[in-house]
């Protein structure tokens, strides 16, 4: 018991020291409970205040717009001639105002009354407010408002308005390219889109895009090549014939990358080991020095063959 009391006890010098940290202690406490009160609680003036910049703050922002400040009048307007004085009078405020003058100083046009509705920052509630009042001048509209869609038939004119019935009692006016007869034939190497459309099968679309093909390949020189055009039936080959004397060659020496691309037989790394072999072993001098490049295997070589000029 004697241990316990000697290990306890506080002399005098011990007792002061201890009794000054504990009031210092509950001092510093209360100071800060007390200064933290009155920054979390701020004065109704300081409050005003800060309301007052929050408002300011949130008013310069264009995603924030309060409707219940800005006072407005509605009447009839056309966004194309309207000043910005206008649009501010109808309810929109002065950036707003300023963004559609920009667009128009800009080329910018409203061709309908919902293309408004694409103006920077503009409320759903804006835009259905101003909506039935939106007039587009004349000037401004699509030209298809006013005049009515045409079409032309092989020389026949025909409006998009006529009745089922006065088409019917036009169709006399219509004329078809008459098609061709089993055992007739066309030389697709020389025919044009018209002669084409002769053939079973083969209608507008057809005939442009084997003509296109054509002109790209540099004519043709086998029936099967009609068959890499998409989309052509295959009965329309009964009716073709090739005459391969005037195929438009390309010399393999003299084309750039780009233009050795264009063929379709030609891919880039193709086009592009022919431009390297001639810029290291110069010009190429028979289809035999194609042999030499990986990207040439025997079916390639003979696919393009006619097509070379060296």
């Amino acid at each position: 018991m004697k241990f316990l009391k000697d290990f306890f006890y506080i002399n005098y010098h011990e007792r002061r020291a201890l009794l000054i940290i504990l009031t210092l202690l509950v001092v510093s406490t209360t100071m800060i409970f007390i200064v933290g009160s009155k920054e979390t609680m701020p004065s109704e003036k300081q409050q005003a205040h800060n309301d007052s910049i929050i408002r300011h703050a949130t008013r310069q922002q264009p995603g924030y717009y309060d409707e219940g400040l800005q006072s407005s009048e509605v009447f009839a307007f056309d966004p194309n001639t309207a000043s910005q004085s206008d649009f501010q009078r109808l309810g929109l405020e002065s950036w707003q105002a300023r963004s559609i003058i920009k667009y128009r100083n800009k080329g910018g046009i409203f061709r309908t009354p919902r293309d408004f509705a694409r103006v920077y920052g503009l409320t759903k509630k804006q835009f259905e407010k101003l909506l039935p009042f939106i007039r587009i001048g004349k000037d401004y509209q699509p030209a298809a408002n006013f005049y009515p869609r045409e079409r032309y038939n092989y020389g026949y004119q025909e409006t998009a308005i006529r009745t089922r019935d006065e088409r019917k009692k036009d169709t006399t006016q219509y004329s078809y390219p008459r098609k061709l007869k089993e055992g007739q034939y066309i030389n697709i190497n020389s025919a044009d889109t018209t002669e084409l459309q002769k053939i079973p099968g083969i209608g507008s679309y057809y005939a442009r895009s084997i003509i296109r093909y054509r002109e790209r390949l540099g004519g043709f020189v086998s029936m099967s090549q009609i068959q890499e055009v998409e989309g052509v039936p295959e009965t329309a080959l009964h009716y073709m014939n090739i005459d391969a004397k005037h195929i438009r060659k390309m010399n393999v020496n003299q084309l750039s990358l780009a233009e050795l691309r264009k063929h379709p037989y030609l891919d880039f790394y193709q086009a592009k080991e022919i431009v390297n072999y001639r810029r290291t072993h110069g010009p190429l001098r028979s289809v035999n020095d194609l042999r030499l490049l990986k990207d040439f295997p025997p079916a390639e070589i003979e696919r393009i063959k006619p097509y070379l000029a060296y």
